[in-house]
């Protein structure tokens, strides 16, 4: 027996990569916040990196979007 596989329109398939998305957003600033507490709590050394881990994956989210998405001029 064959398995069909159910073809998204072009909203849902919106609706389900914003919800992806939305994520990546999320653990990217959850980094950058664990960082700016860890420049606060201990030293700026301690925290740095996490500030500038959460800086990549924002811009890996931003480069995602510009590559996935048409943008009309």
């Amino acid at each position: 027996m064959s398995k069909l596989k159910r073809r998204l329109s072009e909203d849902e398939e919106f609706e389900v990569l914003k919800l992806v998305l939305d994520k990546f957003l999320w653990f990217g600033f959850g980094i950058m916040a664990f960082g700016l507490y860890r420049v606060i709590a201990l030293n700026f050394n301690a925290g740095i990196w996490f500030i500038v881990a959460g800086a990549i994956v924002l811009l890996l989210f931003a480069w995602f979007v510009r590559k996935e998405f048409e943008f009309v001029r």
